[in-house]
C-alpha cells in the first residue's frame, strides 16, 4: 500500500513538474518594473531564443538585453535577464527572471510569447514554491514562514514569518524526529541482537529517558499559551463599556477617521465594527461592540447586546472603557470598577485580560485627578474629545501586547498554526503512550513491537508539519495562499 501510494505521488510530481511554467513575481498592475519568473526545462531555450545574446549568461548576473517574441521576432522591451541554473536555484530547476517595464502591454507580450514554447505555462498559485518543496529546498514550515512572510502586515509579524522561513521552527522539529528516530533504532537493535551479542542492557532505560526528554520539550513547546498563533492572525480586542461612555469615539481616534458612528443617544451601536491597526509592531484587530445594559426593551439592541456578550468572551484583550466623570464622588475606585462590571454583566475574571480606559478625563476637576492619579498604575486617563492621555495609552497596550504575543526576535520560535499544534499534540499523546507502557508493564511482559510503534506513531506525527509525510490536500491549500509568481 504504501510502495503504492509513493509511486502515484511521484509520478503525479513528475507529470506537473514536466512542463516549464512561467508567471509575473511582482505585483499586478501598472509599476516601474515587472518581475517575470520562469523555471523548467525549457528555460535554456528560452534564453536563446529571446535574447540573441553571443554567448550565454553568467549565472546569477543581471545582463542588459534586448528580449523578442518568441515567434514573430518582434521586440519587446530591453530589459534585464538573471540566470539561475538548476539545482542551485530556488525551484531546483533551471530558472530565468525577466525585468521589463511594468506596463500592462509588456507583461501581455511577454505572456504571449512565453506561452508560444513547448510544453509551457502559466504557473498555478504558488507552483513555484511548490515545485521548491518537492525538490528539497524547503520543508513545510518553510513554505508556511514564506507565505506568512509576504503577508505579514506589522514588524512582529514579519519578524516571526522570516525566523520560520528561514528554518528557525524547523530546525526544532528535526531535532525532535531525530531524538525518537535514535530511540526507535536503539529499541530495534536490542530486539534484533540482544540475544545474540553483546547489548547492553542499559539500551532500555537509556532512550526512555530521552524520551521523557522529548516529552517534556514538547509540553513546553505547547504551552505557548497561543501566543504565535495570535501574532499570526492578530489580537482580537474588544472595547467595551456601557453605553455613551465613548467607545466609538475611542476606535475613531485610533483609527483617525469615522469608522463608528458617534451620537449622544445610547444605543448608537448595535454590531459589531472591526478595525485591524499596527499598535507598536502588532496586529491588533479592534471591535467596538454595543453598549452593554440590562433591561432594554428595543430587540435591535438587545441582538448587539447579545452579540457584543459573545465577542468579549472569545476577545484576547479588552479595553474597557469607563465614563470618568462618573468616579467624581466614588470613594474607593476598584469598589466602583467591580460594580461597574457587574452592571454590564461581565464576570470579574474577564479584569484579568482588561486595560481600563478613564474616558473624558477632561472633565475632571483637579482635585479628583489628583486622587485618581494614586491609581495610575491600574488605569489609563484618556480624553477623546482633546487627545490627551493617547500616547500613555498606546504604550500600555504595546506592553499588553508583547505579553500576549511575545517577542519573536529574541525568544524561540513559537506555533503559528492550528495544524501544528493539532500534530504536536497527537505525537505527545504517542510518546506519553510509549511512557506510560514502559512504566506499567513488567519487563518479561514488555512487547517491543508495541513501544516501537508508538514511537513511528510520533515521528509520522512530526512528518505531517514538515511535510515528509505530505497530504495532498493539506499541500494544495498551503500553496493556494500564494500569489502565482511564488
Amino acid at each position: 500500500m504504501f510502495v503504492k501510494q509513493f509511486f502515484n505521488t511521484t509520478l503525479r510530481q513528475t507529470v506537473r513538474n514536466s512542463s516549464t511554467i512561467f508567471g509575473l513575481s511582482s505585483g499586478f498592475g501598472k509599476c516601474g518594473v515587472a518581475v517575470i519568473r520562469v523555471s523548467g526545462s525549457a528555460s535554456r531555450a528560452i534564453v536563446d531564443k529571446k535574447t540573441r545574446l553571443k554567448s550565454f549568461p553568467e549565472p546569477r548576473r543581471a545582463v542588459l538585453t534586448k528580449i523578442f517574441h518568441g515567434q514573430t521576432n518582434a521586440m519587446i522591451d530591453r530589459g534585464l535577464l538573471l540566470w539561475f541554473p538548476g539545482p542551485q536555484s530556488f525551484t531546483g530547476e533551471d530558472t530565468i527572471e525577466f525585468h521589463v517595464h511594468g506596463g500592462t502591454a509588456i507583461v501581455s507580450a511577454m505572456y504571449d510569447s512565453l506561452a508560444t514554447f513547448p510544453d509551457t505555462r502559466i504557473a498555478e498559485p504558488g507552483e513555484f514554491t511548490k515545485r521548491a518543496f518537492y525538490a528539497g529546498k524547503m520543508d513545510l514550515t518553510e513554505v508556511e514562514g514564506l507565505a506568512d512572510l509576504i503577508h505579514a502586515e506589522t514588524e512582529a509579524q514579519r519578524k516571526q514569518a522570516l525566523r520560520q522561513a528561514n528554518g528557525q521552527l524547523s530546525s526544532f522539529y528535526n531535532d525532535l524526529r531525530t531524538q525518537l528516530v535514535q530511540a526507535i533504532a536503539s529499541i530495534e537493535a536490542y530486539i534484533d541482537f540482544a540475544e545474540d551479542q553483546d547489548v547492553d542492557d542499559n539500551v532500555l532505560s537509556v532512550a526512555v529517558q530521552n524520551i521523557e526528554g522529548a516529552i517534556g520539550q514538547l509540553k513546553a513547546h505547547l504551552n505557548d499559551n497561543r501566543r504565535g498563533e495570535r501574532l499570526r492572525n492578530g489580537v482580537r480586542t474588544a472595547i467595551v463599556g456601557a453605553p455613551n461612555v465613548g467607545k466609538s469615539s475611542l476606535i475613531n481616534l485610533l483609527s483617525q477617521r469615522n469608522v463608528s458612528i458617534v451620537t449622544s443617544i445610547a444605543g448608537t451601536t448595535r454590531d459589531i465594527v472591526e478595525s485591524h491597526y499596527d499598535i507598536g509592531g502588532y496586529p491588533v484587530i479592534l471591535g467596538d461592540t454595543a453598549g452593554l445594559r440590562q433591561g432594554t426593551e428595543d430587540v435591535v439592541e438587545s441582538e448587539g447586546i447579545a452579540r457584543a456578550r459573545a465577542y468579549v468572551e472569545s476577545a484576547d484583550l479588552l479595553l474597557l472603557v469607563v465614563d470618568a466623570s462618573r468616579v467624581e464622588t466614588v470613594d474607593r475606585l476598584d469598589t466602583y470598577l467591580r460594580e461597574y462590571m457587574e452592571t454590564l454583566g461581565l464576570d470579574a475574571d474577564m479584569m484579568s485580560r482588561a486595560l481600563i480606559v478613564l474616558n473624558k478625563c477632561d472633565l475632571l476637576t483637579s482635585g479628583t485627578w489628583e486622587r485618581l492619579s494614586a491609581h495610575n498604575n491600574s488605569f489609563s486617563f484618556l480624553s477623546c474629545q482633546t487627545q490627551s492621555g493617547l500616547p500613555e495609552l498606546l504604550e500600555r497596550l504595546k506592553t499588553r501586547l508583547v505579553q500576549l504575543c511575545g517577542d519573536p526576535s529574541v525568544e524561540s520560535p513559537t506555533i503559528s498554526q492550528e495544524r501544528h499544534r493539532y500534530h504536536l499534540k497527537q505525537c505527545l499523546a504517542c510518546l506519553e503512550q510509549f511512557r506510560d507502557y514502559f512504566h506499567e508493564t513488567g519487563a518479561p511482559n514488555r512487547d517491543l513491537a508495541i513501544v516501537t510503534h508508538h514511537l513511528r506513531n510520533a515521528v509520522r506525527c512530526i512528518g505531517k508539519i514538515t511535510g515528509t509525510v505530505e497530504t495532498d490536500e493539506i499541500l494544495d491549500v498551503i500553496f493556494s495562499t500564494f500569489c502565482i509568481g511564488k
